[in-house]
């Protein structure tokens, strides 16, 4: 799957909201509890209308969203969480409701209201939409980021199979910026205020979901997200495939010194001519001997729908179901039948 540099959101499983200290810890709990569409959450025995991002409960399912004990600690988060703008929430002093509302939340939805009440997540199911830019403010504040606020920053930089990106191709990689592909400790130390021995030790404590390989020199290190959600099983590069691709790239380039700053240049250039880029990409279109008749429609611009998910053209795709019934035809083929809207509207086609 794609998930680029300039895509706004990036996918967090729900099942991957990591625990410690943090605010960015507190948000994601917060986050995964929030009602996912419009319609009425049902908690303690009243029914309340909730919007897209939005719950409502009481102080002790607060307090359990957050794992914390005392009721001033629950809302001492929402007040933080609120200063920074990540949030809005009210407390109703005479029937106890509670109430937050995120602030970045994708509101786009799709189907009608549910009125069954089952509108409210579930704890480890799904996944929530997380805007790559929401970790910026605590940085553009200076704030000292703990555990989960490094954690989040690094998977909302995360990006896969993107073209100014030749490294993303092997496995999703934490992406700074346009020119922020190759990292270092500095780096991170000064963006997170920690010292270098602290984001080490970060890694060190994180490397199931985030695995640095160093480049050669001083250059500096990549960092692979292997948790992020793929079709694929995520496999890190050896250091002689990342070797062999930034030699490519250093012979696109045509030049002879490199430093950091302009080897990140270097491959948001050249990126896109490398090979591992330009590499031809297999058809997704499955081909079953089961299926018999092909069902197309040859009206107005068929352009959209001659491309699968990922854009690959169906009729040039070198595996297609199309090419290998032409050339092989399994038993009972009866050929293709073209067909209309209105006809395909009257016909239900059996496949």
């Amino acid at each position: 799957m794609k998930c680029l540099l300039k895509y706004p959101w990036v996918k967090l499983p729900r099942d991957r909201v990591p625990g410690g200290k943090g605010l960015m810890g507190a948000w994601m709990r917060l986050a995964a509890r929030a009602a996912f569409r419009k319609g009425h959450g049902r908690y303690c025995g009243y029914d309340n209308p909730v919007e897209p991002g939005m719950w409502v409960g009481g102080i002790v399912g607060l307090k359990a969203i957050l794992g914390v004990r005392r009721r001033d600690a629950a809302l001492d988060v929402l007040r933080k969480l609120e200063a920074l703008g990540f949030l809005s929430w009210s407390l109703d002093s005479s029937t106890k409701k509670l109430s937050y509302t995120l602030s970045d939340w994708l509101v786009r939805f799709s189907g009608a209201e549910c009125p069954d009440g089952a509108v409210c997540t579930t704890e480890g199911y799904g996944f929530v939409c997380v805007s790559r830019e929401i970790t910026q403010r605590l940085a553009e504040r200076h704030y000292k980021f703990e555990e989960t606020d490094a954690w989040l920053d690094l998977w909302c930089h995360t990006t896969v199979n993107d073209p100014r990106n030749a490294f993303s191709f092997m496995a999703p990689t934490v992406q700074f910026g346009k020119y922020g592909v190759i990292l270092s400790l500095e780096t991170l130390g000064r963006r997170w205020g920690w010292e270098k021995t602290k984001v080490w030790r970060f890694f060190q404590m994180h490397r199931e979901e985030f695995a640095l390989r160093r480049l050669p020199g001083n250059l500096g290190c990549l960092v692979f997200n292997r948790a992020y959600p793929c079709k694929t099983l995520t496999v890190i590069p050896s250091a002689e495939e990342i070797s062999a691709l930034l030699g490519e790239l250093r012979r696109l380039d045509r030049a002879r010194s490199f430093d950091r700053v302009t080897l990140n240049r270097v491959i948001a250039w050249y990126s896109r001519h490398a090979g591992i880029v330009n590499q031809p990409q297999k058809s997704r279109v499955a081909f079953s001997y089961n299926i018999y008749r092909a069902y197309l429609s040859p009206w107005k611009d068929c352009t959209t729908y001659r491309n699968d998910c990922g854009g690959i053209s169906i009729a040039e795709a070198p595996n297609s179901f199309l090419v290998e019934a032409l050339r092989s035809p399994p038993p009972g083929f009866t050929g293709f039948v073209w067909l209309t809207p209105e006809d395909f509207v009257k016909r239900k086609p059996a496949v």
